[in-house]
């Protein structure tokens, strides 16, 4: 071994030694540990124990103070949360009572104005509430059934609407159950509005799921996203029920995205709103065709009677009885 001052110390050939065997010395004390478990589960798990049950009380004591922490830190949020959803109340209850000045202002005007026009509101609608029970459409047919029929008061030509907008209207009554037709049907046309420009036509289905507009006055506008309602015009529906709104323009059609997902309904209100229109309730069909406004036939014209004219002869040509 070397002496003097560059010499390696006890301590550092103790150092170099630990260090060269510390990977042998961990490899022989993690198999050592394995075949203790192995021959000694019960020791092992009997350590295991205790140490937990060492621990425990120390856990529990840490444990506690994090969950009244965590507690306090929930209330926290739910407090701004609170805050946050009061201040916001509290400007939409603003807002609301602007718009209650307004609706009470309209309202007045409205009512001066009836009186000054004498105008008849017409008879109050009626509902009834049926659960939808079938869907019986198919491939030349959308419909479906609803729990509701004659012994309910439900008549043919009656609107089906929920609160989204109007579903189709009663296309056949029984005495429990009533058809729906609804506006995405082949035989269905529904006249109908641009809410913004006033623009009336005709929503034609087409058995699927977008309805198109027809028969509008040359050169209006339409753009997507336009809001589509009933017109009121012929006497079926009344003026403002919700449809749907305009979701394709081309040089061909105008598709309508109706606002009712007929394929999720479970309940509808049946409206009677006291208008026949051009519903007979009667004779009403689904198999209509597409051009439903029925068209009067001219009278048959009769042919023209011979004019019965009298031929004066000229003087000198008369003839006789006795001649040919």
């Amino acid at each position: 071994m070397k002496t003097g001052p560059g010499a390696p110390t006890r301590v550092d050939v103790i150092r170099h030694l630990l260090q060269r065997f510390a990977y042998l010395g961990l490899i022989l004390a993690a198999f050592g540990l394995m075949m203790l478990g192995k021959a000694e589960t019960i020791i092992v798990e009997e350590a295991r124990a205790r140490i937990n049950d060492a621990f425990a009380p120390i856990l529990e004591a840490v444990a506690e103070p994090a969950e009244t922490v965590r507690a306090y830190l929930d209330e926290g949020r739910q407090f701004l949360s609170i805050h946050d959803e009061n201040v916001r109340l509290k400007a939409e209850n603003q807002r609301l009572l602007q718009w209650q000045t307004v609706a009470r202002k309209v309202q007045a005007e409205n009512e001066n104005l009836r009186e000054l026009l004498n105008f008849n509101i017409g008879p109050e609608a009626s509902y009834q509430a049926a659960r939808v029970i079938s869907d019986d459409g198919g491939t030349f047919s959308e419909s479906m059934l609803v729990y509701a029929g004659n012994r309910e008061g439900v008549q043919n030509g009656q609107a089906v609407v929920t609160g989204e907008g109007l579903v189709g209207r009663i296309a056949g009554v029984a005495h429990r159950s009533a058809r729906v037709l609804l506006l995405s049907d082949l035989n269905s046309r529904i006249p109908v509005m641009i809410e913004s420009s006033r623009a009336r036509g005709i929503m034609a289905g087409r058995n699927e799921d977008k309805p198109i507009l027809t028969k509008l006055p040359p050169g209006t506008i339409v753009s997507p996203g336009d809001r589509i309602v009933t017109s009121g015009h012929g006497g079926a529906f009344p003026q403002g029920i919700p449809v749907g709104q305009i979701s394709a323009v081309d040089d061909v059609s105008v598709e309508v995205t109706l606002y009712v997902d007929t394929s999720r309904l479970e309940i509808v209100r049946i409206i009677d709103y006291g208008l026949e229109g051009i519903l007979d309730r009667n004779r009403l069909k689904t198999d209509l065709p597409k051009n439903d406004i029925p068209v009067k036939t001219p009278p048959a014209v009769k042919a023209p009677t011979p004019e019965m004219k009298t031929v004066v002869p000229k003087p000198g040509t008369e003839r006789r009885p006795s001649e040919p």
